[in-house]
């Protein structure tokens, strides 16, 4: 699935212009556009300049566009937080130990404060002083991103960048949810939106992890890929229809269901199904963000069969580490196409009708 892969020529030129994709109004357009790139001079401590060569699309940079979520972004923004490519640039008096040349990723977490009780803890995304690429600050979807420091990834050297991309958001994500999920080596896990770009990954995360997988989505291709990556058992939700439930539990041995759920899906029905399917003692990871979704659950079966609710929202440095060092060691693979940058309106197009399966990687270095 790589494709050519790029490395840093020490000492190469920095341009002063650019290519990135930007939406300056909420709902869009998303336009390309020629801007100005940060110079080395102009890099305040603690930030680098990041020669973005690949970067992933994600279901959340469809949502910040379409301003679905309630809370307000950075306007006008440039989107993109799966990004993989060289740091060229430190700003200086930067206390790190990255070096220019370094292959590194870029990640939904840019920035925290790295003092609160949150991030001492490992808890850095919920610290209220976070920034978010593509968010709240300007993310990937350019060819020369500024970046913090802090939360720049280091690529494991046998991870091609293409390759990497997906795993700074979707990877993290899916592989920090099932630890949260509360489940050991040989029971059972119902990724929901399975055959999607976070819900493959999942499926194979979980498989490393020694779960068996049961995988929820639709459509013959989706099913030969969960399949392929490892799923135990398969549900389509379009043929189960209002017996999802059932059918789902009926994939377990003693027909009790999963031992806990991990909702990667899109939509909002996923999450009541959710807490039906789990067996007594499960645990429903909540992760994808569906707009205006809402969780109901009926207090006295949650309380009398032990049934648990849990958010999970992105990694942590650590995890993403140990997500990178998974993926390098070919134990996990991203399902990808890889498109040049102009393409991102059509992909935003095709995920919102979702027609995706697996990932999208934009190809930085081609703008047409």
């Amino acid at each position: 699935m790589s494709g050519a892969q790029y490395s840093y020529k020490q000492g190469e030129d920095i341009p002063k212009e650019q290519k990135a994709c930007i939406f300056r109004k909420q709902g869009g357009p998303v336009a390309i556009e020629t801007l100005p790139v940060t110079q080395p001079k102009d890099l305040k401590p603690g930030e680098a300049l990041v020669k973005v060569i690949y970067s992933g699309v994600c279901h959340t940079d469809l949502h910040a566009m379409l301003g679905d979520w309630p809370l307000d972004n950075k306007l006008p923004l440039i989107g993109g937080h799966e990004g993989a490519g060289y740091v060229v640039a430190l700003g200086e008096h930067s206390d790190t130990e990255l070096k220019v040349g370094d292959k590194v990723g870029i990640k939904w977490i840019a920035h925290s404060c790295n003092r609160c009780s949150f991030c001492r803890q490992g808890y850095e995304p919920l610290c209220k002083s976070a920034q978010c690429s593509g968010f709240s600050v300007d993310g990937s979807f350019q060819q020369y991103a500024v970046s913090y420091t802090s939360q720049l990834s280091l690529i494991p050297d046998a991870l091609p960048l293409d390759d990497a991309a997906p795993i700074l958001c979707a990877g993290v994500t899916v592989y920090k949810a099932i630890k949260e999920a509360n489940v050991r080596a040989g029971e059972y896990i119902v990724i929901l939106g399975a055959g999607g770009g976070l819900g493959h990954l999942a499926v194979q995360y979980a498989a490393y992890m020694g779960l068996k997988v049961i995988a929820v989505d639709t459509g013959s291709d989706k099913e030969k890929l969960c399949r392929e990556l490892g799923a135990a058992e398969w549900v389509d939700f379009k043929t189960a229809g209002d017996n999802i439930v059932e059918a789902v539990q009926k994939s377990t041995p003693d027909g009790h269901g999963p031992h806990a759920a991990v909702c990667t899906s899109s939509g909002g029905a996923a999450y009541a199904q959710a807490m039906e399917m789990i067996r007594p003692h499960g645990t429903v990871v909540a992760v994808g963000l569906p707009p205006d979704a809402k969780i109901s659950a009926d207090v006295f079966f949650t309380v009398f069969l032990s049934k648990r609710l849990v958010g999970s929202y992105v990694g942590n440095r650590q995890d993403a580490t140990e997500a990178l060092d998974i993926a390098a060691s070919g134990k996990v693979k991203t399902h990808y196409k890889t498109l040049p940058m102009s393409a991102l309106p059509k992909v935003y197009d095709d995920m919102h009708k979702g027609q995706i399966t697996g990932r999208i990687v934009l190809d930085m270095t081609k703008a047409e």
